[in-house]
């Protein structure tokens, strides 16, 4: 894709935002469409959210489950920004609207209190965490599910230039410690009461850790890098729930408390 053509679609995407009207699908747009593409659309978009007085305050990690990437036939997870007016508080209401078509997945937060940069180690992404906790990850697309002339389905670009389907986040109360073993962290997770999903950390590429040494990497690969005080949502480990108006999600994660919120 052209540089015109990349600014192009990422102030497409920024005006489905504020409008709530999805664009059609890029990929179909831009059948050429690559990697590199997606993710300068994604850079332009989230510097037009910076221009416009939003600020960082972390990153998310999807396409972490085997599942998923078999789905979308790719073998590596994808990432997205999170900025300030993502985050939610834990039992929040969400008005009517706010979204275009919401969903949620279940995932452990890490809290860094250092930066990382490149090739890092598990241990080292241990020792630059200052805490983990529940949260909930709030997805919306701004491009439609599928064409309506040819009904081809998004693809992994579309995603990925759509700020990997990222919208908001809902955090825990709880800090705990990342040294503990975040295979066996889980959730059940319910819609208006009734049991959807469950799901272990380890249905995050083996170890959620795995999913920042992941992160680190490829963020160097386009001058980013992690930095102290960021969240950092490593990665779902349920499927994700569609959450229409009126639902109540509530994720419980047994020791580690509750995290809730409701769609007006």
């Amino acid at each position: 894709m052209t540089p015109e053509q990349i600014q192009t679609a990422a102030r497409a995407l920024c005006e489905a935002d504020k409008t709530g009207q999805q664009i059609d699908v890029l990929s179909v747009q831009h059948p050429d469409i690559s990697m590199d593409d997606a993710y300068a659309i994604q850079a332009a978009l989230v510097a037009q959210k910076l221009a416009a007085g939003h600020s960082v305050i972390g990153w998310k990690i999807g396409l972490t489950s085997r599942a998923m990437q078999m789905a979308l036939n790719i073998d590596i997870p994808d990432s997205g920004v999170l900025l300030d007016d993502m985050a939610f508080e834990n039992g929040a209401r969400i008005p009517k609207g706010r979204f275009i078509q919401p969903r949620i997945e279940a995932e452990i937060a890490f809290v860094m209190k250092a930066p990382l940069k490149g090739s890092v180690t598990r241990e080292q992404v241990i020792a630059a965490t200052d805490f983990v906790a529940p949260a909930i990850e709030i997805l919306d697309t701004r491009i439609s599910r599928a064409d309506p002339e040819t009904g081809q389905a998004r693809k992994v670009f579309d995603t990925i230039s759509d700020n990997a389907a990222n919208a908001g986040i809902v955090l825990g109360d709880g800090q705990f410690d990342p040294t503990s073993d975040l295979r066996w962290v889980g959730a059940i997770v319910s819609s208006n009461g009734q049991v959807e999903e469950t799901g272990l950390g380890a249905g995050v590429l083996n170890d959620p850790v795995q999913g920042i040494v992941w992160l680190a990497e490829r963020m160097e690969l386009y001058g980013q890098s992690i930095e102290a005080g960021q969240v950092i949502l490593s990665g779902s480990f349920i499927r994700p729930l569609e959450c229409p108006s009126d639902t109540r999600i509530v994720a419980d994660y047994g020791p580690w408390g509750r995290v809730s919120c409701h769609f007006e």
